[in-house]
């Protein structure tokens, strides 16, 4: 390969990640169209089971660094 050749590809490979960059918000946002999508016509569907949400975890414990105990 020489040089013109390697500019070329540089070229491409940023043109190419630049297209990259602009679709996949939008390709993000269809993915989670359709799941939105999904989940409400599964429950329009009487019968079926509901999709579950995950727990909330709970709140982790916090530590007073250096500091006295509450009486």
């Amino acid at each position: 390969m020489n040089g013109n050749q390697i500019e070329g590809l540089i070229g491409m490979l940023a043109t190419l990640g630049i297209l990259v960059l602009l679709v996949l918000p939008s390709v993000l946002g269809i993915v989670r169209d359709r799941r939105i999508d999904r989940r409400l016509r599964a429950a329009e569907r009487p019968g079926t089971p509901r999709p579950t949400e995950p727990a909330e975890e709970p709140e982790p414990r916090r530590r007073h660094h250096g500091a006295a105990r509450p009486a």
